[in-house]
């Protein structure tokens, strides 16, 4: 029985094997066009085209110095202005002559700036380049308008550069109209840490991120902006006050030269934020252990009202928080029954996560008038500026390894138990002709093949074990991708440790409906607005990381019920 089996076996698979080598292919698959492609619903695509028409292109020139910098020398910033917005990029050579002219305009500058009315205060851009061009339009152009913006340029979003770039145009082409402040993410630890650095690098190269650094060094730290009168009225600032801030005097003595340090006035005015509870506070303290950046202060009502006094102003104006409206008013002082402090926000829908308004501060004739806008659409970016074949790989390998799981186990146990017997001698690879005379040999024998021995046997079954084995390990590397992939630690945050169901089906839609209010969104990302861990702290949590990723690699717990049933099956005697 066993070897008429053999040996019809072994004539359907020659037989399969001369139709393959035999087959001629047909007039109608040699004309095919594979750069059409037709879904199941019928509509087609071309790959030689764009799949969405109305989204243009990026540009893809890179423009002549000619057309950047005028006669003058000045970059020409109507044109940088809608480069980037179609997307483009300049030379290298260009970004460092920006970046270089920049520096040496902001070096010129005090600590302490005073900026005339009228004046349009802005707070933290985070590489928003698109809402950036509707700031604009709400508070007036720049030609036009005087503007002091309250740093936080970079990181976070994907369009730092082109944002750094046409501010920088701006400021050198109106250095007495435009004014920029630092931000405690103009500094290299938060850059390398969070998005700035990676986008030099995709975009540009280590030179021009250098660059940047050094110009960032350069950057004022604070203003006072006059009325029309030309007196004294706010105080402006990325973050807050300090118990090192006796006097506008400490300012100008501020060596700001420098990369921020982690104590100190310096780093109090970057990162310091108001307390939680600064419109109820009625206590006697000052300052308080700031738990929510892990450096600096939290500044009390106390202290605002304190400082308001001895340097005789009106308020104080600062950015460094999201707010869900785009600003907020603390507790007016005592004295003036004018706000203490005032946070504004200029990036809406932070993160593409908050679903926060932005909004922009314009001071005129002692009068001021909050201008709110939404979010602009832009162009999408995958997570570190990867392509979408890095980033869909993981996804594709896991579903063929699932593929595979699913092909063994077609299978019956008696199948997976026998092997097919064949007269593997009489399968043949060569010619037509090779394959008909060893079919005519196979009908005229009767012999049986030798029984397996039963360690040849147990050995073939170890040998197919640890195969199916190997791709539940590859299964497991894959899904650890593809959750690498998806970065989507806050939501995983919100939903007890677990990404919700469904939630990455519909793509950015999905995730956004999966946040439902300012508050999550915020509480989720809270770990980001602390100071980041140091380089070496980034070190430890990086083996820490890879060791845990090797265990769930080793760990079979969470393999797929049909794969665990399979290797049971192949692990019965």
């Amino acid at each position: 029985m066993t070897s008429r089996s053999a040996t019809r076996n072994t004539a359907q698979i020659n037989a399969a094997l001369s139709a393959l080598r035999s087959k001629q292919p047909t007039g109608k698959s040699s004309e095919k066009d594979f750069s059409v492609y037709v879904t199941d619903d019928g509509s087609t695509l071309n790959t030689t085209e764009r799949a969405v028409t109305s989204v243009p292109a990026p540009a893809a020139r890179i423009p002549e110095d000619h057309e950047v910098f005028d006669e003058e020398g000045l970059p020409r910033h109507a044109f940088l202005k809608d480069h980037f917005f179609n997307e483009g990029r300049l030379s290298p050579q260009q970004v460092l002559k920006i970046l270089a002219m920049a520096t040496k305009c902001l070096s010129k500058e005090p600590t302490l700036l005073e900026v005339p009315a009228p004046v349009t205060i802005c707070g933290d851009i985070h590489g928003q380049y698109y809402d950036l061009m509707r700031l604009f339009d709400v508070g007036g152009s720049p030609e036009s308008t005087p503007y002091l913006f309250l740093g936080d340029y970079v990181d976070r979003g994907s369009f730092s550069i082109e944002c750094l770039l046409y501010l920088y145009s701006l400021k050198l082409n109106f250095p007495t109209t435009l004014w920029m402040l630092r931000g405690n993410h103009e500094c290299r630890h938060l850059t390398e840490y969070f998005t700035f650095k990676s986008e030099c690098l995709h975009k540009y190269s280590e030179e021009v991120y250098e660059a940047a650094l050094k110009s960032f060094n350069a950057l004022p730290l604070t203003a006072i902006v006059l009325n029309s009168n030309r007196e004294r009225q706010f105080f402006c600032v990325h973050g807050g006050l300090s118990p090192d801030l006796k006097s506008l005097d400490d300012l100008m003595k501020l060596d700001r030269f420098r990369e921020p340090p982690t104590r100190g006035l310096m780093c109090d005015l970057l990162w310091a934020d108001p307390c939680e509870d600064y419109d109820e506070d009625e206590g006697s303290s000052l300052f308080s252990r700031n738990t929510v950046r892990g450096c600096s202060y939290a500044f009390t009502y106390k202290a605002s009202c304190q400082f308001l006094e001895r340097t005789g102003l009106l308020s104080i104006i600062r950015a460094h928080e999201a707010q869900d409206a785009g600003y907020r008013m603390y507790k007016p002082t005592k004295t003036m029954s004018f706000p203490s402090l005032l946070t504004m926000f200029s990036a809406p829908n932070y993160l593409d996560t908050y679903n926060n308004k932005a909004a922009v501060l314009k001071y005129e004739n002692n009068v001021m008038n909050i201008r709110q806008f939404n979010a602009s659409p832009h162009p999408y970016w995958l997570p570190n500026f990867m392509d979408v074949f890095t980033w869909s790989l993981p996804f594709v390998g896991e579903k063929i390894t699932d593929m595979m799981v699913s092909i063994l186990n077609i299978c019956t146990e008696e199948e997976l138990d026998e092997d097919t017997p064949l007269h593997e001698d009489r399968i043949t690879t060569d010619t037509p002709a090779a394959t008909e005379a060893a079919s005519a040999g196979l009908a005229s024998t009767t012999a049986s093949s030798a029984a397996e021995s039963e360690a040849e046997m147990e050995h073939k079954r170890t040998v197919l074990r640890n195969k199916v084995l190997a791709i539940g390990r590859m299964s497991r590397m894959y899904k650890i991708l593809r959750e690498e992939s998806e970065q989507v630690a806050h939501l995983k945050e919100l939903n007890r440790g677990q990404l919700p169901k469904g939630s990455l089906i519909n793509g950015s839609e999905g995730l956004r409906h999966q946040i439902s209010s300012f508050a999550d969104a915020r509480q989720a990302d809270l770990r980001n607005e602390a100071l980041p861990p140091s380089v070496e702290e980034q070190r430890r949590r990086e083996e820490a990381r890879s060791v845990q990723m090797q265990e769930q690699l080793e760990n079979d717990e969470h393999d797929s019920k049909e794969l665990r049933s399979l290797v049971r099956r192949l692990s019965q005697k």
